[in-house]
């Protein structure tokens, strides 16, 4: 684990408090956990080794990403400025400088906001990195700080929430042109070109972002479809949509070399035994994250891991007494923010003494912010057939909802798969405009195990892109209103 120390202003000489609490780690899982704490009296120590709060996603993730997206989304409907009676809008140019500042300014916002709810909660900053020292003695867990002012931070419990970093693939390393998550953020100019390697959520939002913002993309898919955990039907419309607006790919495509040149990157690579080579300014690779636990201790514990992910209970809990395990680094949960967020409630709560329900890996929505946006809950179909169910699928088309027609996004669709034998919805996929929020309706009704045929009943306020959903729910028994 890279520790990079850096002095701040709000450090404190803490005298030596035995926490109810301390957590490594202040991204979303960690700053979550420890404001929960706070919430239920638990006395909280947050650790952290980077000056300010928020880890991977407020930073290089999550909030710089989706603000460059919203810019992105914006200037394509300027760019369609007559169609929507806008005049004088064919010669609008991008003030990438300024686009730049918007973005920082909404992640030093929400900084800000972390710090002030860290004293808000009672919770104690810690500056530097935490490290295990072993297990607990007489029922106290002691971390190790280094870097920072103090020595260690005693604890009845701990939570490591250390997170994850970028996958680079092997020979690489990241730099003014072979570009991870965080380059790419911080560009000074838009390239003119650029090659995404990896088709999941970050490869996808680059590619969307950048292809808005004039650049000619191409993706690189090592397997047979994009976003490969969605519903197959929703990757084969991401496909579609994304050559219509121009952005090249390649699936059953496999990496074989990145090298520099002296106008960009070339990549070579291979696709049905035939090979290929392509140029481009920048490359983004674009391959998943990795979990950041090789130096955090785990070697002087009972914690158990798999390829480097560390194995927890229903309440996050280590095989080490004391010690769980949140966000990120957790075997067996998607890497997402929001996942990580209700892990660390989970865990606190457990803490806390009082009751909390486990996570469910089929109740976490995924959110996917390329236009069209992404959102899917539960299994999809091919998950349902193999687990044995009788399908019954829904599916409504947004070309038919007239709320899409007054926005202007007619691409993708609403899918529902339900149980054909007791009607219960097992997985609802989205693809399509304002999918991310969208969603949240589905997760909510597979938690209530809701039936198509009571979702079919609810009323949905018209004209909204949400009746969408209404009209998938009739579609499962063919009989939408709207097609």
């Amino acid at each position: 684990m890279l520790c990079v120390f850096i002095t701040r202003d709000w450090s404190t000489n803490l005298p030596e408090t035995i926490y109810d609490v301390a957590i490594i780690g202040s991204g979303p899982a960690g700053y979550t956990a420890a404001f929960r704490a706070g919430q239920l009296g638990l006395k909280a120590a947050l650790i952290e080794k980077h000056q300010k709060l928020g880890g991977t996603c407020l930073h290089v993730g999550c909030i710089p990403t989706k603000a460059l997206l919203f810019n992105a989304e914006v200037y394509d409907h300027v760019k369609e400025g007559a169609e929507l009676g806008l005049e004088n809008t064919a010669g609008v140019s991008l003030n990438w400088a300024a686009i730049q500042k918007r973005k920082q300014g909404i992640v030093d916002k929400h900084t800000k906001g972390l710090t002030f709810l860290a004293r808000k909660n009672k919770v104690d900053v810690v500056q530097g990195c935490g490290k295990l020292t072993g297990p607990a003695k007489n029922g106290i867990h002691t971390v190790a700080i280094e870097g920072g002012e103090q020595k260690e931070v005693k604890a009845k419990n701990v939570i490591l929430a250390a997170g994850s970093v970028a996958r680079v693939l092997p020979g690489l390393k990241p730099d003014s042109q072979i570009l991870t998550n965080i380059e790419v953020l911080s560009l000074n100019a838009i390239p003119k070109s650029l090659i995404v390697i990896g088709s999941g959520a970050v490869g996808v939002e680059f590619a969307s972002i950048y292809k808005s913002f004039g650049a000619e993309v191409t993706i690189l898919e090592m397997l047979p479809r994009y976003v490969p955990v969605e519903d197959e039907e929703v990757s084969k419309e991401l496909m579609r949509v994304f050559r219509k607006r121009g952005i090249n790919g390649f699936v059953n495509a496999k990496v074989e070399k990145v090298e520099k040149t002296k106008a960009g990157v070339a990549v070579t690579f291979t696709v049905d035994g035939k090979q290929q080579k392509m140029e481009a300014e920048k490359v983004l690779v674009a391959v998943g994250r990795a979990p950041v636990t090789d130096n955090v201790g785990i070697d002087k514990t009972k914690i158990q891991v798999e390829r480097g992910f560390v194995k927890v209970d229903e309440y996050m809990r280590t095989a080490e007494p004391g010690i769980y395990a949140i966000g990120d680094i957790v075997a067996g949960l998607p890497q997402l923010a929001h996942a990580g967020a209700m892990e660390g409630i989970v865990a606190v709560t457990h803490i806390a003494g009082k009751p909390t329900k486990k996570i469910n890996p089929l109740r976490i929505p995924n959110a996917t912010y390329c236009h069209p946006e992404i959102g899917s809950v539960g299994m999809t179909e091919a998950n349902a057939k193999e687990a044995g169910y009788e399908v019954k699928i829904g599916k409504f088309p947004f070309t038919a909802n007239s709320r899409a027609s007054i926005v202007g996004q007619h691409e993708g669709f609403i899918k529902i798969v339900t149980d054909a034998k007791y009607g219960e919805i097992l997985g609802v996929h989205i693809i399509g405009p304002n999918a991310t929020e969208l969603i949240a309706e589905s997760v909510v009704a597979l938690e209530m195990e809701c039936t198509a045929e009571e979702l079919a009943n609810i009323i949905h306020a018209h004209p909204t892109l949400s009746e969408a959903m209404l009209d998938a729910a009739n579609a499962v028994f063919r009989m939408a209103i709207n097609m």
